[in-house]
């Protein structure tokens, strides 16, 4: 293991020991826009439905909300981005980020009485599910972070295209190298 990488442990360890260097001091404001904007408009046409009106608020309330929390997300995210073993990674930032940004989501729409509440959340979870593992993809490359390692926003928008061919061929390929590599019994 290189002085970078970490195991699942040491960065849940960090942290517990230390949340405010990593989830506040690099709050990353680049999933914090991205977060906020796509998932607004996630809830407002899921809304559509059920009146102008009703999709508006839904919308203001989702966008507040991630364009405040999605940032503590992707410092979460960021954080497992050298922990190996990547699919360990993939795995864990998959069943720890659903979980605390899904409920504090379901509850503020549950106050606020989003009339769609059903189809929102499906639709903002398998978004969730979607844009974590490409956030982490990105990440491991070095795009989409803040902090030292980071690059211009403008530079990670440029390499996009590119990270998002690479994450769609990602499962393909690895399918492939299974079944190319000799069965051991």
């Amino acid at each position: 293991m290189s002085k970078q990488t970490k195991t699942i442990w040491d960065v849940l360890r960090e942290l517990c020991s230390n949340p405010g260097e990593l989830l506040i001091r690099q709050w990353n404001w680049k999933s914090a826009a991205f977060s906020s904007v796509i998932r607004a408009f996630i809830f407002l046409f899921a809304n559509l439905t059920a009146g102008w009106r009703a999709a508006a608020g839904a919308m203001a309330a989702e966008f507040l909300y991630r364009a405040i929390t999605s940032g503590f997300y992707g410092s979460l995210t960021q954080a497992f981005r050298k922990a190996e073993p990547a699919c360990m990674a993939a795995v864990t930032v998959l069943i720890l980020l659903p979980l605390v940004s899904h409920s504090l989501e379901f509850a503020i729409h549950l106050a606020r009485g989003t009339p769609k509440l059903l189809p929102s959340m499906i639709a903002s979870i398998a978004f969730t599910e979607i844009s974590t593992l490409f956030n982490l993809y990105a990440m491991r490359r070095g795009a989409l972070v803040v902090g030292a390692e980071a690059s211009s926003m403008a530079a990670d928008m440029r390499r996009i295209p590119i990270l998002i061919a690479g994450f769609v061929a990602a499962g393909p390929l690895a399918i492939a190298r299974a079944v190319r590599r000799p069965q051991q019994f």
